[in-house]
């Protein structure tokens, strides 16, 4: 335990020294690995073979039928849609950021590519329309990590992966989080907004027409919102696999961006495959390094540790899973999600289910956790990335997105941790898991 402590404040470390993410990890696995006497020969061959797994194969395919669809125009299509709803009112524009989040997270999987796509276009046209700099960012930021709750979600990818549990059960664990934090985050934003004079809002339009353009934009939008509709059809009919599934996103996404869309050339296609493999790269490279040190963690029996030193500080269930919940909200205040989920489910899934809670209902005690650290101050990875956007410095900004967090997506880790029913009611209903 003392050796993991070491190697883990090593970590910590690099990591604040701003060593980039796998190189950090690489550093403390291997300091791990000699200090703990683990044969590291043993250790790469396994890392590298837990990384070829057919199930991990989902990831790469589902990063860049999320980049095609992404360079195919599918963005401006998604916000026209979900404008022509709730577009003509006071704070309808935030309303839009946060539903045009949810529905890209549900196509590329990924905060950062929710924020590079939806926050570049919404951010500037929301201080157009009058709304403080500062909401708008904290607003973008905070709907970025939809991205991780609703399905499909690469961290629950590679958290299913490591944990060994089931890909398909994980993304439906925190369907019903992600609804329920949107809805949440669309009424903090009205209500933020409401003493805000200096929003300009359009005159509503008469019915008719009002219809008539939710009708012409959802039109333009259905190839988009099939997307995920297509996924997740397969996936729970039993058609496919959730790795064939990506693999069909992918040929849907070439077909929609270059045929139907028409914003993706055969030329940009290339460039599409090199900006997504940059990406699933740097993610492998930090899972390979992971899980060197888990499988070490593992032969150390460092998770067992971990388990008794938690249940030996209380026997108490409910102090338990609030520690538990601190734990994973440092770890994504430091770490991105993916990395997080990772470390979740080799050191603290053992602690949840020698306490008895449910591994798929866990999964989604993840997911909602660490989104909430991917935007937590200091660190906050996605917060600072949508700071890029808008060019703000933290002061602007973090006072509104600490009322997101704490009156929005606080309550949502806690209503989760402690009212697994949320989490466990689709996947008993859908693919009938014992729970």
């Amino acid at each position: 335990m003392f050796i993991f402590l070491t190697s883990l404040l090593l970590i910590v470390v690099l990591l604040l020294a701003e060593m980039p993410i796998a190189f950090a990890f690489g550093v403390g696995a291997l300091v791990f690995g000699i200090a703990s006497d683990s044969n590291v020969s043993f250790l790469i061959p396994y890392a590298y073979q837990t990384t070829m797994s057919f199930a991990l194969l989902a990831l790469p395919l589902f990063v860049l039928a999320g980049t095609l669809m992404a360079e195919g125009g599918i963005s401006d299509r998604l916000l026209s849609f979900v404008n022509a709803f709730v577009g003509r009112m006071k704070g309808g524009l935030g309303a839009v950021t946060v539903i045009t989040c949810a529905l890209f997270g549900a196509i590329s999987g990924s905060s950062s590519a929710a924020i590079a796509a939806i926050g570049q276009i919404m951010i500037p046209r929301m201080v157009k329309e009058g709304y403080p700099v500062g909401h708008a960012t904290a607003l973008v930021a905070c709907s970025s990590v939809l991205a991780l709750m609703i399905p499909p979600s690469i961290p629950m990818i590679v958290f299913a992966v490591t944990g060994g549990l089931s890909v398909g059960a994980a993304f439906l664990s925190t369907v019903i989080p992600g609804v329920l934090l949107a809805l949440v985050y669309i009424g903090l934003n009205f209500f933020f907004l409401r003493k805000v004079d200096t929003i300009q809002v359009e005159e509503p339009l008469p019915f008719k027409q009002a219809a008539r353009n939710v009708g012409t934009s959802g039109i333009k939008a259905f190839w988009a919102l099939m997307m995920p509709l297509l996924v997740l059809g397969v996936i729970y009919t039993g058609i496919a696999t959730p790795t064939e599934a990506a693999a069909i996103s992918l040929v849907y996404a070439i077909v929609v961006g270059v045929f139907i869309y028409k914003g993706l050339s055969f030329k940009g296609i290339p460039a599409a495959f090199v900006r997504a493999a940059i990406t699933t790269s740097s993610i492998i490279a930090v899972l390979f390094f992971l899980f060197v040190m888990s499988r070490a963690m593992i032969l150390q029996q460092v998770p067992r540790e971990v388990a008794d030193v938690l249940i030996s500080l209380t026997d108490n269930k409910i102090l338990i899973l609030l520690l538990i919940n601190l734990i994973l909200l440092l770890i994504g205040m430091i770490v991105d999600d993916v990395s997080g989920s990772v470390l979740a489910a080799i050191v603290l899934l053992p602690v949840a289910t020698k306490i008895g809670v449910h591994p798929i209902h866990f999964a989604a005690i993840v997911g909602t956790n660490l989104g909430l650290g991917n935007v937590s101050p200091p660190c906050a990875p996605m917060l600072y990335m949508a700071a890029g956007v808008s060019k703000l410095t933290l002061d602007k900004y973090v006072g509104i997105t600490l009322k997101f967090l704490l009156f929005g997506h606080l309550p949502m880790v806690l209503i989760v941790t402690f009212f697994p029913e949320l989490s466990l009611a689709l996947p008993r209903l859908i693919m009938g898991i014992d729970v």
